[in-house]
């Protein structure tokens, strides 16, 4: 794909459009919306109550970090396109056990200020009527209800929202600010460094990968692991009582520990507090030193932190040069459930 944003100076913004147009195609017509357990800040909507608008159907999930480091971009052309005809559609098509409860999405949605409409996917019905394969994946639909182009993952944005307005034109829209939005996130939401060498890592065994502890994995057993003492760059390991499910590992008591050598400037980790929901007290180490400032969002400087939802948590936001880093968690209180590790 061409970045627009060098065609700017050359070919005017008519250039631009032109460019834009090409890249569009009919992809067929929009499949329906059905199948959703429930719609979040909106009645149930279908393929033909929204002919007549462009439309721009988002598959996300709350604990990816690459669908919340697009959910900046998604809010921001919702709210600038609404009255031009655009309706942003989120379907949450969850990845984990615990996403696909309403209650959870519903208070995800609510903390992540969404307030375009949100179809429940918890059965995959709707991802499966695109035959969609990934998170994020945007499909952007034209007012006659076919799909004119598609972007999987994230980046491009600039793309994206010139393909927003080329659709809008098309509709007979006019007096669109021409200028494209400035996204200025931090947290999570904030764009990845240049210079991320790991790839996300699951815990459970249906997907694990570099297990280094001492011991082999067990599958749904009860096991008392031992942590690498040196491990080599992405390979991660447990240290306590642990069951390893498929997508999982639940700490049975505590304390418990699990490390991780990796090379980004973020680590993230999806974490739940366990089928009780009491919170579980944590504390992260890099290079066995508190984190000071490096520390994430869900963590102060000492590392300390808690555990009271299922969802993704960022542990670290290093500040100065990324290099190959130890990072460890203990837990202090059992029940703790890790899901996976992604970075940034």
């Amino acid at each position: 794909m061409k970045n627009f944003a060098l065609w700017i100076v050359g070919l005017g913004v008519f250039g631009v459009v032109a460019t834009v147009a090409s890249e569009m195609r009919n992809e067929g017509r929009m499949p329906d919306l059905n199948g959703g357990v429930a719609w979040i800040n909106s009645a149930p909507l279908t393929a033909k109550a929204l002919r007549g608008k462009v439309v721009l159907v988002n598959f996300w999930t709350y604990s990816c970090i690459n669908s919340l480091r697009e959910l900046p971009y998604m809010k921001a052309w919702a709210a600038k396109y609404k009255d031009a005809g655009l309706v942003v559609i989120g379907v949450h098509s969850p990845e984990f056990g615990f996403e696909r409860e309403p209650a959870n999405v519903k208070n995800a949605v609510s903390e992540l200020n969404i307030s375009y409409p949100i179809p429940v996917d918890s059965n995959h019905s709707i991802w499966t009527n695109f035959g969609n394969e990934y998170w994020p994946a945007d499909y952007f639909i034209d007012a006659k209800g076919r799909i004119r182009y598609h972007h999987f993952g994230e980046g491009e944005y600039e793309q994206s929202e010139r393909v927003i307005k080329a659709l809008l034109r098309e509709n007979g829209a006019t007096g669109m600010n021409e200028s494209l939005v400035h996204i200025a996130a931090d947290g999570p939401e904030a764009p990845p460094s240049k210079d991320v060498r790991s790839a996300e890592t699951y815990v459970g065994y249906a997907r694990a990968e570099n297990f280094a502890s001492r011991e082999r994995m067990a599958s749904d057993a009860r096991k008392n692991y031992t942590p690498p003492v040196h491990p080599a760059l992405d390979q991660w390991g447990l240290s306590g009582l642990w069951k390893v499910a498929g997508e999982r590992a639940t700490l049975e008591s505590a304390p418990g520990k699990i490390v991780f050598r990796f090379h980004a400037r973020d680590l993230h980790m999806v974490l739940g507090p366990g089928k009780n929901g009491d919170a579980v007290r944590f504390k992260v180490t890099l290079n066995s030193s508190a984190p000071g400032d490096d520390h994430g969002s869900d963590c102060g400087i000492d590392g300390k932190g808690e555990i009271r939802q299922p969802r993704m948590y960022q542990l670290l936001r290093q500040k100065g040069p990324i290099k190959d880093t130890t990072f460890e968690i203990e837990f202090l209180d059992p029940g703790v459930e890790a899901f996976s590790f992604t970075f940034g």
